[in-house]
């Protein structure tokens, strides 16, 4: 039986619509995410959370230079 993927939604500060390509594509190539969808100033992540955790997600957005945290 298959977990389905947890969802949360990442706001993003000073991230452009633009620049969240860029972050989207970072938590894309971390294992255990299967979907990031960028806006402008937040992002919505569906991860597995057997694999990751918020933090995990916050430290991998904070990599490409923003501050990041759950809304």
């Amino acid at each position: 039986m298959t977990t389905p993927p947890t969802r949360v939604l990442l706001g993003v500060r000073g991230m452009s619509k633009e620049a969240g390509t860029k972050v989207s594509a970072a938590l894309l190539s971390t294992p255990g995410v299967s979907r990031a969808t960028p806006d402008e100033g937040q992002i919505e992540v569906y991860y597995d959370a057997t694999q990751l955790t918020v933090m995990d997600l916050v430290r991998a957005v904070r990599a490409q230079g923003f501050l990041a945290g759950m809304l």
